[in-house]
C-alpha cells in the first residue's frame, strides 16, 4: 500500500518561504497523480496544485497562482510543494495525496491515497 509522508511544514513569517515534500514508497508514485490539498481550523479542505505524471503537467489554485510551484522527481517517489510569499492565509494543515489519473486533477475523490498532513503555519 502506498502511504505518502509529508515533511516541512512549520511557522514563517509573512513573506517567506517553505517547501514542502511528499515522500512515497513504491513504484506506484511514478505512476501516480499527486496533488496537495489544504485545510484550515473551521474550513473546509481544499485544492492547491496538483501534477501529472505523463507528462508532469501541473493545475493551481488561483490563489496560488504566481506563488507555489508543484514538482515531482519520479527517481526519488518524491514530490515537492514550493511556497513562496506566504501569507496569513495560507496557514493550514497541508496534505499530500496520490491517486490513479493521468493528469493533474482537482477534485479530492480523484485521489486514494492521503498522508496525515504538515501543519504549516504563517505570522503577520
Amino acid at each position: 500500500q502506498v502511504q505518502p509522508v509529508e515533511s516541512g511544514g512549520g511557522l514563517v513569517q509573512a513573506g517567506g518561504s517553505l517547501r514542502l515534500s511528499c515522500a512515497a514508497s513504491g513504484r506506484t508514485f511514478s505512476v501516480s497523480t499527486m496533488g496537495w490539498f489544504r485545510q484550515a481550523p473551521g474550513k473546509e479542505r481544499e485544492f492547491v496544485a496538483a501534477i501529472g505524471w505523463v507528462d508532469a503537467t501541473a493545475n493551481y489554485a488561483e490563489f496560488v497562482k504566481g506563488r507555489f510551484t508543484i514538482s515531482r522527481d519520479d527517481a526519488k517517489y518524491t514530490g515537492y510543494l514550493q511556497m513562496n510569499n506566504l501569507q496569513p492565509e495560507d496557514t493550514a494543515q497541508y496534505y499530500c495525496a496520490l491517486g490513479p489519473g493521468r493528469w493533474a486533477t482537482s477534485p479530492p475523490s480523484a485521489y486514494n491515497y492521503w498522508g496525515q498532513g504538515t501543519q504549516v503555519t504563517v505570522s503577520s
